[in-house]
């Protein structure tokens, strides 16, 4: 049995102050103010130190840690991802993959969680191969730009049947329908998202019944579609903020360039608070820096000079929506946590309760993690 005390716990939209949580395996024994929580002899005592106490992070999508790609590293990203406070990730495959490669890349991961060396494995997020040609990083590297061809792509949906949780893809794509139903047929609980996309609203909404949830890093390539001179079009955004049942992923970097801060707060008050989800995005690219970037640290480019992901991890973009949308602590545990476990059904993942999982995180007012438990183990 464990105790943390001295601890400002986080809820799911309140703090509990000189809290206690009780750890019992891997699971939560019990909750609560610290004079209602009979601490039993001989357990081990964490001292929060009154930081702030509340579940593991979430991150659904990203490609890569520590500027490694999780595919070919999965064992050194997943600790690297622990330690900053990412109890669950999907790893993210990418349309740069050739069949054999997403095939390769999906084995690799699979070997190290059924060799006990990627605990925090969530699921896949397939992140392709069907996008827009015309928009995100390296699209020179797409090798799925022609037609969707099922004899293509059904080796790959049956190889991760068991293990993706998202799928994204582009609704403008021909074809793409066929797709959709083959996906959705092997694997009926998956969640879609759009994503490199340049679809119209109505092309977005017609996805809606099969299982689109998710809009992959809302507000990055998406396509502005023309309306007349001087009267602006909708396209995705537009699809993504009407439609509620829509959750909007957000990359917080530290300059706010992948999502203006006054993007992010207005996407905030459009969408509200249930349906925002903070992603790390990172990816693995070495392109050069452009001039008037160099305090984008949390960058990457690639040769073309396009943003190619990030360099973040999720307590760092946790870090950074506090400061760019004004939110509390416990806003960007939601975002983080909460929004993500519930976008992907995760039972007893996400928030703080008797019987969930001993997954929780110590982080400071700014959100600086010290102290990482995962499946009730001290890391």
């Amino acid at each position: 049995m464990k105790a943390i005390v001295n601890a400002i716990v986080v809820m799911k939209d309140y703090y509990i102050p000189n809290g206690v949580i009780l750890i019992d395996g891997e699971e939560i024994k019990a909750v609560g103010k610290a004079k209602d929580i009979a601490i039993p002899d001989g357990a081990e005592i964490i001292d929060a130190e009154n930081n702030y106490v509340g579940p593991g992070l979430i991150d659904i999508h990203t490609h890569a840690a520590d500027n490694l790609w999780i595919y070919e590293n999965p064992e050194e990203t997943s600790a690297y991802l622990l330690k900053h406070g990412v109890t669950g990730v999907l790893p993210a495959l990418y349309n740069n993959l050739h069949k054999e490669d997403y095939i390769n890349a999906a084995d690799n991961i699979l070997k190290a969680r059924d060799n006990g060396k990627f605990g925090n494995f969530v699921g896949f997020y397939m992140e392709g191969p069907y996008l827009s040609p015309n928009f995100g990083c390296e699209r020179d590297k797409n090798v799925w730009k022609d037609a969707v061809i099922r004899e293509e792509y059904i080796d790959v949906v049956k190889k991760v049947k068991d293990s993706a949780k998202v799928w994204c893809f582009a609704p403008e794509r021909e074809g793409i329908e066929q797709f959709v139903k083959d996906v959705k047929k092997e694997i009926p609980n998956i969640i879609f998202a759009v994503a490199h996309s340049e679809a119209t609203p109505e092309q977005v909404e017609k996805y809606i019944p099969y299982g689109l949830k998710i809009a992959t890093h809302h507000t990055n390539a998406t396509g502005t579609i023309p309306h007349y001179s001087e009267c602006r079009g909708v396209c995705v955004d537009e699809a993504v903020n009407y439609n509620k049942e829509i959750y909007a992923e957000l990359i917080c970097d530290r300059m706010g360039i992948h999502v203006l801060p006054y993007m992010q707060r207005l996407v905030r008050k459009i969408k509200g608070d249930d349906r925002l989800i903070l992603i790390a995005d990172q990816f693995v690219c070495d392109g050069p820096i452009p001039p008037g970037f160099e305090e984008a640290t949390d960058l990457h480019f690639d040769n073309a000079g396009e943003i190619a992901g990030s360099g973040l991890t999720l307590d760092v973009a946790c870090s950074n929506v506090m400061v760019h949308m004004g939110c509390s602590v416990c806003d960007a545990f939601r975002f983080g946590s909460y929004n993500p476990a519930r976008a992907l059904n995760l039972a007893g993942k996400g928030y703080i309760a008797e019987g969930n999982a001993a997954d929780l995180i110590i982080v400071d007012q700014f959100f600086n993690v010290k102290k990482v438990i995962f499946k009730g183990e001290n890391i």
